[in-house]
């Protein structure tokens, strides 16, 4: 029965991983200043195009529907053409892999970086996933891929129980379960569940660490202490040499380098005489207020 259950899930994990006809990411990094930019226990959130990613982002209501984790160069893993991999991630039906960056080039990413991560404590979270390379998906589980077939309105309060069903085969890993527990290993919060203690005077907080498998692709990206990376606005961003393709060039009077207006246009009221309000019965009218130019303009008028 096993061997049935493991041969329909990879089946299913096979039509769950095709991509959607016409989808394409409404935008992603430049490769080059994101391959620069990552550090090792750097996780990389990825808005997927396959049918699986839909059903995902749906259910957390979220943008991102995978996660990897950045460890650097891993030894022995190349690709032909020589670039190292660098990520590790859990990945349906295939289980935990290395991938190289240039994988999700395409993709629109997102760089969540922990907030004061010690050294050693990096070190720790990066060996940590890379001894799981080879772990596998929970294939066997047949409900647990099945659900994905079926986008049917869930309560938000199911959601998150729903991502987490397994049989909780301490060697199959699921979705975002392998950075949540590599971060676990060093006591790093993503996103804890808070209670508080303690009187006015001396009020702590206490955290507790979710289970692993409860855990989202999103909640990297919303967790307070990580960090929101963005290549663009890392390497400097000025948007006055942006070139627009649909737009039509400025003004004359913005492109031009000298000033549009004629001198002193805007000086009138220095050389123009003042004003009076002049009362002749019910008529009132405006004129000068000095005599002199009064009678030039009574002058002028005749």
């Amino acid at each position: 029965m096993g061997f049935v259950l493991d041969t329909a899930g990879k089946l299913l994990a096979r039509y769950l991983q095709k991509e959607v006809p016409g989808s394409e990411p409404f935008t992603s990094s430049d490769p080059e200043r994101l391959r620069n930019l990552l550090q090792e226990g750097d996780v990389l959130l990825i808005e997927g195009n396959n049918r699986i990613a839909g059903i995902i982002k749906y259910l957390t209501q979220s943008t991102w529907s995978h996660s990897a984790l950045y460890v650097g160069p891993i030894d022995g893993a190349v690709e032909p053409n020589g670039e190292p991999h660098v990520l590790i991630e859990a990945y349906v039906g295939e289980g935990v892999i290395t991938a190289p960056l240039s994988k999700y080039d395409t993709y629109h990413t997102r760089v969540c970086r922990p907030i004061g991560l010690s050294f050693e404590d990096r070190n720790t979270v990066c060996r940590y996933a890379i001894n799981r390379i080879g772990f596998g998906y929970d294939t066997k589980n047949i409900i647990d891929l099945l659900r994905y077939l079926f986008p049917l309105p869930v309560p938000a309060r199911w959601r998150r129980r729903m991502l987490a069903l397994g049989s909780g085969d301490p060697t199959k890993i699921i979705c975002s379960a392998l950075i949540a527990q590599a971060f676990g290993a060093v006591r790093y919060p993503i996103l804890p569940r808070i209670t508080r203690a303690g009187n006015r005077q001396a009020r702590r907080e206490i955290l507790y660490i979710r289970d692993s498998s409860l855990y989202t692709p999103r909640d990297f990206d919303i967790s307070p202490y990580f960090e929101i990376i963005k290549p663009t606005i890392e390497y400097g961003f000025d948007y006055t040499k942006l070139h627009w393709a649909d737009t039509p060039k400025p003004p004359r009077e913005v492109a031009a380098e000298d000033d549009p207006f004629p001198e002193r246009i805007f000086e009138g009221a220095e050389g123009a005489p003042a004003l009076r309000i002049a009362v002749d019965g019910e008529l009132a009218t405006l004129v000068p207020a000095n005599e002199n130019a009064a009678a030039r303009v009574s002058e002028a008028a005749e």
